[in-house]
């Protein structure tokens, strides 16, 4: 696996909120993205509002540009609403396994 840069994130959807938050959160996948190596997306089995977001960048800087872009940056506002509070993050640096398509 090409990455030395990656992070998860924990977050809590307001009630009713969990799936248009998925939503949001796969149509502003940064999969097109070459630098982005793993973007995926999990709902908690224990509590349906707590979504994990993880994410393996070829770099921090890739990361970092991405998240400079406006139309990441207008996510991330569409996003904000539909969170009861802000979200856990964890840098991480992924070391292997698979992916399939």
């Amino acid at each position: 696996m090409s990455t030395n840069h990656g992070f998860q994130a924990t977050i809590r959807a307001r009630d009713g909120k969990s799936d248009e938050l998925i939503q949001l959160l796969l149509s502003g996948t940064p999969t097109s993205n070459p630098d982005c190596v793993l973007y995926l997306v999990c709902r908690s089995v224990d509590d349906p509002s707590v979504i994990h977001v993880m994410e393996g960048w070829t770099t921090r800087d890739a990361h970092a540009e991405h998240f400079a872009r406006e139309e990441t940056k207008a996510l991330v506002a569409k996003i904000g609403p539909l969170l009861v509070d802000a979200a856990r993050y964890q840098d991480v640096v992924p070391v292997g396994g698979i992916v399939r398509g």
